[in-house]
């Protein structure tokens, strides 16, 4: 049986460990939260160097890819400094791939996608495949960086201002402790609604669950929501919020989507080539195990 375990900086009531058979390989895959304790991931990496197939970053990228280029996250490096024999992948070049490709791979079983008036990305930085995949099936792009990230109450229009505003803020990011770039969730934070306006304009709303759950409003009536790394209890929520449809970037597993390390580190396991995998090979992999997003309607 293969085994695929993600060290995650998220809270440990998260924790999941499933068996499943994909395509015909027996895979166990686990997610370990360590609520932020650095010193503990960076141990929990050393300890299972050379004992699992595929180790996996969780809730932080080692880098941020914008155009080509490469912004890496010093203080991410420093948590896995000490893996030197089994691959380690952050999920970084599978959200660019399996993102880029999301409405795509969801049409056969959703069917075509509307056009949406507005379409909100709660934060894009690290989600460009997303919004490239949103740009031309939507009028108006807003990403919540600046208000939702760095608490700047300014919402950013559009792919290219996305892009020009990775450019800038990454070369400093990337040296920030993991403290001050932590995701919401590490410590199970309660939900504090904000910029309700530009959440509730939205046809679609599509980004990190975690955002999601901490940020919008008690309204999403009749909204479509795509996400990924989604727990019953998410799902729950996003229900008595009023969403209409849900869509997962990957399947569901024992009531439970994992996140895109946890899959990118499922497709290496798979394709045994005890490496990382490039963005072309992730896509041939993808294409040859079926991989679908899951598709959720709740209304």
């Amino acid at each position: 049986m293969l085994k695929v375990v993600s060290i995650s900086l998220g809270s440990p009531t998260r924790n999941k460990k499933v068996e499943v058979n994909i395509h015909g390989y027996e895979i166990s895959i686990e997610r370990i939260g360590t609520g932020g304790n650095e010193e503990h991931a960076r141990a929990l990496f050393k300890d299972l160097d050379g004992h699992v197939d595929v180790l996996t970053l969780g809730g932080m990228d080692l880098s941020v890819d914008v155009d080509g280029k490469s912004y890496p996250i010093r203080a991410a490096k420093k948590l896995v400094r000490d893996v030197k024999t089994t691959p380690i992948v952050d999920g970084h070049d599978l959200k660019y791939v399996l993102e880029r490709r999301v409405l795509e791979l969801s049409e056969p079983e959703f069917g075509p996608f509307p056009h949406f008036g507005t379409v909100f990305i709660p934060t894009g930085i690290d989600r460009i495949g997303l919004a490239e995949a949103l740009t031309p099936k939507c009028d108006k792009l807003i990403i919540g960086d600046l208000m939702l990230t760095l608490g700047i109450p300014i919402p950013v229009y559009g792919l290219q201002n996305l892009k020009r505003l990775a450019h800038i803020l990454m070369p400093f990011i990337g040296w920030l402790p993991l403290s001050a770039i932590n995701p919401p969730g590490s410590k199970d934070e309660a939900c504090k609604p904000k910029h309700s306006k530009i959440w509730q304009s939205a046809d679609c709303i599509a980004g990190d669950m975690l955002y999601i759950r901490k940020y919008s409003p008690n309204s999403l009536q009749g909204k479509l929501i795509i996400t990924n790394t989604t727990t019953e209890e998410n799902i729950e929520l996003l229900k008595q919020k009023g969403v209409k449809t849900v869509i997962t970037m990957s399947p569901r597993f024992d009531g439970r989507s994992f996140g895109t390390n946890v899959i990118e580190g499922v497709l290496t396991a798979i394709a045994g080539k005890k490496r990382p995998l490039t963005r072309d090979e992730l896509n041939q992999v993808i294409d040859d195990i079926q991989l679908r997003p899951t598709i959720v309607h709740l209304t």
